[in-house]
């Protein structure tokens, strides 16, 4: 009995780890209308496959998956075929990181592949 409570009790505490990270999933318009309805921070990659410095975001993105105090989404958005997204946000290039806390953007980047610059972009959003 002793066990399966120290087993349930380290499964609870690794949930809520995860709960409060940073989470990396693919585009989907419920997910960013579910964000910004709640006023959740949320950022939005517009990337390319083709695109060396989209990947390079990516690298870095991945790295900071397990960082203390990076409790918000990224939704990776298609930057080839999200043309209406693309519209409404006045994307240009690929590599751009828009930040949203709920519909209000509070930080933008384009081409940026800083680890720094990417996390206090991030960061602007919490």
């Amino acid at each position: 009995m002793k066990l399966a409570k120290t087993i349930v009790a380290a499964l609870l505490v690794g949930t809520a780890a995860l709960a409060h990270a940073l989470a990396i999933k693919p585009y989907t318009p419920q997910a960013l209308a579910q964000a910004e309805a709640g006023g959740q921070p949320l950022a939005l990659h517009f990337r390319a496959d083709w695109c060396p410095t989209c990947r390079a975001q990516d690298k870095v993105f991945q790295a900071m998956k397990s960082e203390k105090g990076l409790d918000l989404t990224i939704l990776s958005v298609n930057y080839d075929t999200e043309r209406d997204l693309k519209k409404r946000f006045r994307i240009n290039s690929q590599s751009t990181l828009v930040v949203l806390k709920g519909r209000k953007e509070v930080a933008r980047l384009v081409g940026d592949t800083s680890a720094d610059d990417l996390r206090q972009a991030l960061k602007s959003a919490l």
